[in-house]
């Protein structure tokens, strides 16, 4: 177990620049045994999270075993500090401290965040109104459109050569894979889920179809290669636009695309079909009247419209630290909230799909490439750099295996619109993966 220490405060200690998250990151020198207060607070602390089958070793390795159960997992606490942080506030320093390597942990990252994640969702029903004051998460940050912009570029334009290393190698998507066979590989699958998609919005050649946040471009390649739709798809993100018009100069299909760097609050003109694939969780829930009303305007009559979101069983604030470090201004969706936006616009829904469980394979799989490709990732940003997004991603996985997120696709379309399938059949006629990449 690697136990990182004296890191100079906010600093790349590489560079001396500062830190590309700016992670609070400390002096963990400690030379005296835990007071008799701090090994009770990490009891108590324990049994505020649900008695988790975790055990803790303070920075003298004296070991606090858990309470009721046998320790699967053990977290060391480098310094008294990050014992004190984890307490005021976990939601964001369990991430923080991680980073940073104030806090390490002995077992699989992703299945401890899931053993947490469970033991916390029954807890927190009996926990006191200060308690549940203490660690609240804070509201998202805003996403009018200069704050939009800001929120992307964080995220998104961290480089299209870090993704490169660990998204699918077809068309670099960022987004939920559909297996719809347990051995896809995950190209196979990302494949399989565009795929998927298109059947679900009834694509035909000729139709015109307008993306809301097309990421990499993948989505709007294949349509228009596979089905000889014309696509505008809409991006804030810099560097995911000029990546996605060199792809589509490349493949000859620049006559069928255009790639638009713009807020999709700009979208104009009507189409057959609308799709936004992992865009709603970045637009904030108070935009979402909006957002309907764009889509009732650029439908066609008997048009088509698909979004595919992370989202809720029930309204929740996204967790402190990936609002904080990783996605700003993230709010994932409930489904009733999913819901309202249709009703808002007085749309039908259709179809209602949740690929929940599909979301932690593909997760899995961006993990085991990204642990496969974790020196060029420490040699392009920095050692805190990679452990922030390993927590992010384990976090991820043990989210979507715990039930904390699910993943909606739902299809809609204006309320008196009669063109409609009369059943899914043909969404399953063939497979949707191909047979090879």
């Amino acid at each position: 177990m690697a136990r990182t220490s004296t890191k100079s405060a906010g600093l790349n200690e590489q560079t001396d620049k500062p830190h590309i998250l700016n992670l609070p990151l400390q002096e963990t020198h400690v030379d005296r045994a835990p007071h008799t207060y701090e090994r009770w607070l990490v009891a108590k602390l324990m049994r505020m999270a649900g008695s988790p089958p975790i055990r803790f070793r303070l920075w003298n390795n004296d070991v606090i075993e858990p309470h009721e159960m046998p320790a699967r997992f053990t977290v060391y606490l480098a310094d008294p500090k990050a014992l004190y942080a984890l307490v005021t506030n976990p939601n964001l320093a369990f991430g923080d401290l991680y980073s940073a390597g104030r806090l390490d942990i002995e077992g699989d990252l992703s299945e401890l965040m899931e053993a947490l994640y469970r033991a916390i969702h029954q807890a927190r029903q009996k926990w006191p109104r200060w308690l549940e004051a203490l660690w609240r998460n804070h509201a998202p940050r805003a996403t009018g459109l200069s704050e939009a912009r800001e929120n992307i570029h964080h995220h998104y334009d961290l480089g299209n050569n870090f993704y490169r290393l660990w998204l699918d190698q077809t068309e670099m998507q960022y987004t939920c894979a559909y297996y719809e066979q347990p051995d896809l590989s995950l190209e196979r699958a990302q494949q399989a889920k565009l795929e998927h998609v298109c059947r679900k919005l009834r694509l035909k050649p000729g139709m015109t179809v307008v993306e809301a946040g097309c990421g990499w471009g993948g989505l709007a390649r294949y349509m228009a290669r596979n089905y000889g739709v014309t696509v505008h798809a809409y991006n804030i993100s810099r560097e995911q636009i000029a990546y996605a018009r060199k792809q589509a100069l490349e493949q000859g299909l620049e006559n069928l695309i255009e790639y638009v760097e713009d807020d999709y609050r700009n979208i104009s003109g009507q189409y057959d079909a609308f799709v936004s694939i992992g865009m709603l969780e970045h637009v904030g829930k108070e935009n979402f009247p909006g957002l309907s009303e764009l889509i009732k305007r650029s439908l066609k009559p008997n048009g088509m419209a698909l979004i595919h979101s992370i989202g809720r069983n029930r309204p929740m604030l996204m967790n402190a630290w990936i609002e904080k470090r990783i996605f700003p201004g993230a709010y994932p969706p409930s489904i009733g909230e999913f819901m309202a936006l249709c009703e808002h616009g007085d749309f039908s829904v259709l179809d209602v799909e949740n690929l929940r469980l599909h979301y932690a394979r593909t997760l899995s799989a961006w993990m085991e490439r990204f642990n496969a490709a974790e020196p060029e990732i420490s040699e392009m940003y920095d050692e805190q750099f990679t452990r922030a997004w390993r927590m992010y991603l384990a976090g991820s996985i043990a989210a979507f295996r715990a039930g904390s997120l699910q993943l909606f696709q739902v299809v809609f379309t204006h309320g008196d619109n009669n063109q409609l399938p009369a059943t899914r059949q043909d969404l399953y006629t063939f497979p949707a993966a191909p047979e090879n990449t």
